[in-house]
């Protein structure tokens, strides 16, 4: 059974926008925070962004420094949480995640192990 189902990645030129899609299970999107996550090939999984149920707790890793937005809806009865990515830069290119978690209470950016259920990624190039 697929849980999170991530989709929307892409190539880009500096400056580009992406909006990164997860389809979430709808039992996990009731009850559990969603986090996006992202890694390049040799480096650790880095936090990216993080939502809850009731849309608070809400974090976001400091690299973005604004440029990034995690949404949570409904689209057609699919439960979704969104990643929108303005202003991308060269090093914004990786494998993004995402996660789901009970991951309210740490009221942080929660890190990879403290997250069971996970997506299979959908890439992002971009080019300077």
């Amino acid at each position: 059974q697929v849980f999170l189902f991530e989709s929307g990645g892409g190539s880009v030129q500096r400056g580009g926008s992406l909006k990164l899609t997860c389809r979430v299970d709808k039992e996990l999107y009731d009850g559990f925070c969603v986090a996006w996550f992202r890694e390049v090939a040799g480096q650790e999984r880095q936090g990216v962004a993080h939502i809850c149920p009731d849309g608070h707790s809400i974090y976001y890793g400091d690299f973005v420094e604004g440029r990034f937005t995690i949404a949570r809806s409904r689209d057609q009865g699919a439960n979704i949480v969104s990643l929108r990515m303005d202003n991308l830069k060269p090093e914004d290119g990786a494998m993004y995640y995402c996660a789901a978690g009970r991951t309210r209470l740490l009221s942080r950016l929660p890190r990879p192990h403290e997250l069971p259920y996970w997506g299979l990624g959908t890439p992002v190039t971009v080019s300077s």
